[in-house]
This record gives structure tokens, sequence and C-alpha cells, in this order.
């Protein structure tokens, strides 16, 4: 049964403020189809740019027969419920993590930003051609949400922490009050770490009060565009906890089935080229913006030994066992990616 929470505070009529620039039909009586869609970040983080990118992108490929309004995250429903409001057709199209809708999929969380997920190319690969985006959707059953290979970036290893306090050792996790999403945050807490939820856009403020003594987010180059080097001296680096940090464009399942078989084949030709473009400049920002925080005066450091030892344990542990007790598509996505891993891994 759906989930139908009431999202009856949203302000349609921001759809109506927003002009996109669009090529008019040529003919006056055919209307075009409007879809509304939204990111889940502030206006400068770069997930967010190119998923107003990739509208705009829509409606120009199409000549104007499908105009898809672009929105910041939490402009039309509070951030991370982007895919609620999906899911009741009040948004055609949203752009987002899988791990922040762990309160209607547990197995979200696997294709996400998680200790021993796939990294980059491996990911993208295994979601377009190794069954991966099938698996979602099959996790998506009951839901008006679904989506299609070519509509995952899996973006570059995600920054370990940015943190005021100093990580010697894994002593140090214990009692750190840390902003950490989806999986990668119930495992730590399983270390000792005091986790905690905060939107993106909030987490400069955080960090100021000392709400916060550390989190992660996203990319070197997202989050050096967020200026988080001003709230924290310490970066810390490691594939551990995240090698990719996946993004998604779901679609409404309703206002796909509505649209004519060629603007269903312009959307995904769109979806697929942005996201391989959004993924490939952020690796090559990342690797500039790791200078530009030490320019700033912040520590770019490694994290030490015995916290990646620790994690990947637990997650070996939290994994199996979630293998377990969860629906079965849980472990169908776990396994699929495992393998996927192993033979990706063979074959270099």
């Amino acid at each position: 049964m759906l989930r139908k929470t009431s999202l009856g505070f949203i302000a349609l009529s921001l759809a109506a403020m927003l002009t996109v620039p669009f090529a008019a039909p040529a003919n006056a009586a055919d209307k075009p189809i409007i879809w509304r869609s939204s990111g889940h970040g502030p206006a400068s983080d770069p997930s967010q740019i190119y998923h107003d990118k990739l509208c705009n992108a829509i409606t120009k490929a199409s000549g104007g027969r499908l105009v898809v309004k672009p929105f910041v995250g939490g402009s039309i429903v509070p951030a991370y419920k982007e895919l609620d409001a999906v899911d009741q057709n009040v948004l055609q199209m949203a752009y987002t993590c899988p791990m922040y809708n762990l309160d209607k999929w547990s197995a979200a969380g696997l294709i996400s930003s998680r200790p021993g997920a796939l990294a980059g190319e491996a990911m993208r690969t295994w979601f377009d051609f190794g069954g991966g985006a099938d698996l979602m959707n099959k996790m998506m059953e009951g839901y008006n949400v679904m989506t299609f290979p070519g509509a995952l970036s899996p973006l570059p290893q995600e920054v370990f922490f940015h943190s005021k306090v100093k990580l010697n050792s894994l002593a140090d996790i214990k009692g750190l009050k840390a902003r950490c999403m989806g999986d990668g945050g119930e495992i730590l807490k399983h270390m000792g770490a005091a986790t905690v939820i905060i939107p993106g856009g909030e987490l400069y403020e955080a960090m100021q009060r000392g709400t916060i003594d550390a989190f992660e987010y996203s990319t070197m180059a997202s989050n050096w565009n967020m200026h988080f080097n001003e709230v924290a001296k310490y970066v810390y680096v490691s594939p551990a906890r995240a090698p990719s940090d996946p993004q998604v464009f779901f679609v409404s399942k309703k206002a796909w089935e509505k649209l004519p078989e060629d603007l269903k084949e312009i959307v995904q030709a769109e979806v697929s080229k942005i996201t391989q473009e959004q993924h490939e400049y952020l690796v090559a920002e990342s690797i500039k913006a790791m200078d530009k925080f030490r320019a700033a005066g912040n520590e770019v450091l490694h994290v030490p030994k015995d916290i990646e030892d620790a994690l990947m344990a637990e997650a070996d542990k939290f994994y199996a066992q979630k293998s377990k007790t969860e629906k079965p598509i849980f472990g169908e996505i776990y396994n699929s990616m495992k393998a996927f891993g192993v033979a990706y891994n063979a074959s270099k």
C-alpha cells in the first residue's frame, strides 16, 4: 500500500512563476506537456546545477513539446522528500540520493554512498548493464516511481569527513557528533559516533553553531563550492565509507506512461548524457579542489587505518544481518552488487 503523506502546503504557484525558454510548438493547439522536477540540494550544489541543466536540455531537445521546470531542493517539498512528491505526481521527476528514502525502501541505502559500495565506473556499469536499474525498479514496486539505465551518476568518492576534531585513532569516533546519512550513518553509530540527519544546505550553519563536530556530504569539488573550508579545519579522505556517491533521476510512472515514445527517448538520452557529464566534471574538479582546500589552510588527511578497518568489519556484519532480516530484494541487490564488484576487479 502506498504511503500517502500530506503535501497540501506545496506551493504549486511557483511552477507558474518559473519560466524556461523553449520553442513554441508548431501548432498552437498542441499544448506542451509540463513537468515539474526538483533536485535535493541548495542552488550552489553541482548536482542541483546539473539537474537544472538537464531540465532545460530536455525542454530544448523536445522543441518545447515537453517543458521541464526545474526547482531547487526544498522549494516544493521539504528536502529529501522529493520521491514522496513524485509518488503523488506532484513532481514528475526528481534527482536525489536513493539513501534519502530509507523510510520507504531499506534496500535504497545499498545503491548509495555506503561502505563497500561499487566505485565510479563499476557502479554506473552495474546500474546500466548489470541489472541495477531493474533491481531498483523491483524495489520500488507499488509506488508511482521508476528509473531507467543511464539515470545514475556515480560521482567520485565522498569526503569521509569535514571535521573540527582531529581523528588520530578509532577512539576519536566514539561520541563524535557527526552528520552522516544512510547506511554509513547507521554503521558509524554502531561504532560509537553520535550521528544525525541534517540537510546539506544547513551544514555550514550547524558547524558554526556547534550542533555537530563533523559531517560527510559530497565530493571535494561540491564541498569547496559550499565554502566548507571555512567551518572545518580537517578534511579526511578515504574510499572506505563512500567509494561513490550515487544520485539518480526518478520519474513518475503515470507521467512517463503518458509520454509519446519519441519524448521518452529524448528524456532518456538527455538524462544519460547529463549524468555522465556530471560525473566526469566532478572527478576533474575534485582533483583541483583538494589543492584549493590546502591553499585555504585546511589539513587534508587520510583516515587512520584502524578507523577504516573497523568500519569495513562493522559494515560486513551490518549487511550480513540485513540480508537475513530484510525483504528478499535487499539480499538480491546486495549480492548482485557484490558479485559484480568481484567480477569487475577480476577483469583488470
